[in-house]
């Protein structure tokens, strides 16, 4: 039997919205930028890669590990 972690999951959960949150802030501030195509392709990739991580995070967490005998 495996035991969840929890915190691990938490995190990831954690970062996910925060990862959305960014998204959604700078889209608003796109507008003002000089160049708001590239920088909304940097913000989309630095989102996409906290998000992905966090996305490992809440499947290892998940996964969890083994129980000591």
């Amino acid at each position: 039997m495996r035991q969840r972690n929890t915190r691990l999951i938490a995190v990831g959960i954690v970062l996910i919205i925060l990862a959305i949150g960014f998204f959604f802030v700078m889209m608003g501030m796109a507008p003002k930028s000089n160049d708001p195509k590239s920088m909304m392709e940097t913000v989309g990739q630095a989102s996409g890669a906290v998000g992905g991580i966090a996305i490992v995070m809440v499947i290892f967490g998940l996964i969890g590990k083994k129980k000591q005998a």
